[in-house]
């Protein structure tokens, strides 16, 4: 299973069309085989910050269904809801394994059995800025919608 969490920073005088928006895309990743756990606004006080959570049972099946961005019409027109209201200002993509999943690569050992790091400390500080892509990605809304 793979779990992406969303921050939004969104307009909050564009609430109305964010919501259009997040309505959109919960169906989309139910309709294309993930499960969305739903979008979180702002209930009180001054925020512009927003979440949304989905899951998908493999990376292949959310890669499968991120193939479609560009190309399937309702992908663009729920692009085009965000893109044309201008609700979203950027978000941030995180990618999550609930605790006790196998990592999928070949070489990577359970988070429960890691042996400890024996980098130099420089080593370590650098591994830790090389963030591998697919944990955390920073998004212009640009295209990609959920």
């Amino acid at each position: 299973m793979v779990t992406c969490h969303l921050r939004y920073e969104i307009d909050p005088a564009k609430i109305d069309a964010f919501e259009t928006f997040a309505r959109a895309w919960m169906r989309l990743v139910d309709q294309h085989g993930g499960t969305h756990h739903g979008y979180f606004l702002p209930s009180e006080g001054a925020s512009d910050i927003a979440y949304a959570v989905f899951s998908f049972p493999s990376l292949a099946d959310y890669e499968r269904y991120r193939e479609r961005f560009g190309v399937d019409p309702e992908f663009i027109e729920a692009d085009r809801i965000r893109d044309e209201s201008g609700c979203v200002r950027r978000y941030e993509r995180t990618f999550l394994r609930p605790l006790g999943q196998a990592r999928t690569g070949p070489s990577e050992k359970r988070a429960d059995c890691a042996e400890p790091d024996r980098r130099s400390a420089r080593g370590r500080r650098a591994a830790s800025r090389e963030a591998p892509p697919w944990r955390t990605q920073l998004t212009a809304p640009v295209s990609g919608g959920t």
